[in-house]
């Protein structure tokens, strides 16, 4: 959550876009920004946790929330690679192993 005191300015109006599947893949299970191919986002799920990715504009990082299904907690982690911020935010939402 952030406070009002770190909230940032809002940014000047432009059309909300999507991501969309890549048409080349079978079967895909990542979205990527039309525009921008390297910015790309994924969601997975198991019984308990939902992990929402999503890399950064130039696609070198990743940004990674965890939710809680049962109790809709998150945490939020951040890495360079993809494994590496959900672990953070896998951790930060559930403890170590």
């Amino acid at each position: 959550m952030i406070s009002s005191g770190d909230r940032l300015a809002r940014p000047p109006r432009s059309r909300w876009t999507s991501f969309v599947a890549d048409p080349s893949e079978p079967s895909p299970r990542t979205l990527r920004e039309a525009g921008n191919p390297a910015h790309r986002s994924r969601v997975e799920h198991n019984r308990d946790t939902i992990l929402v990715h999503l890399s950064d504009e130039d696609g070198h990082g990743w940004t990674v929330l965890a939710v809680d299904r049962a109790t809709r907690r998150w945490a939020v982690g951040e890495g360079r690679r993809k494994l590496d911020a959900a672990r953070e935010a896998f951790e930060g939402l559930y403890g170590g192993a």
